[in-house]
């Protein structure tokens, strides 16, 4: 009787079968753990760039700067709307600057001395203003006034699959 030690080419080809085996689904596991770490990463960074966008807006209306001598006044139209405002300079204070929010090129932008992008992919906005508050208040599709501002900003971005709508409540008026 003949003992013979050692593998049969079977069962080397069934272990090297199910190492591979082992290894392909390692590397499927590890490869939907990277890619779903860069769709969470990037869906954060959309998310951080969108909330940064309506807080500058924010304080872009919020210290809107009307009436006062050398401002140019308030001109809100359907598709963009310029005016003064104190924005805070990197030096660390406020300074009066000219702003202008308009989408150009499919980029939301607000504009002072620089260009900032506040949102990509963009096909339009429209601007409404309101007149006065209360339950029956008016919304009206341009403001052109040097010596006022309205009391609050409604602007309905629109993209290729949704609308969204923002109120922007306007500091102090002239």
């Amino acid at each position: 009787m003949s003992t013979s030690r050692g593998f049969t080419l079977i069962e080397v080809m069934v272990a090297l079968t199910l190492s591979a085996l082992v290894v392909l689904l390692a590397h499927r596991i590890f490869t939907g753990v990277v890619d779903g770490a860069q769709r969470l990463e990037a869906a954060r960074t959309a998310l951080d760039r969108a909330g940064n966008a309506r807080r500058a807006l924010t304080e872009l209306f919020g210290s809107l700067d009307v009436g006062t001598e050398g401002t140019g006044g308030f001109a809100g139209r359907p598709d963009g709307v310029e005016f003064t405002t104190w924005q805070r300079v990197p030096q660390g204070w406020l300074e009066r600057r000219r702003a202008v929010v308009e989408v150009e090129s499919g980029v939301l932008l607000a504009r002072t001395d620089v260009a900032l992008a506040l949102q990509d992919s963009v096909s339009g906005a429209e601007f409404d203003y309101l007149l006065e508050p209360g339950a029956n208040a008016t919304w009206v599709r341009e403001w052109i006034s040097p010596v006022s501002a309205p009391v609050a900003i409604r602007m309905r971005i629109q993209r290729v699959a949704a609308v969204d709508t923002l109120l922007f409540i306007v500091g102090v008026r002239g």
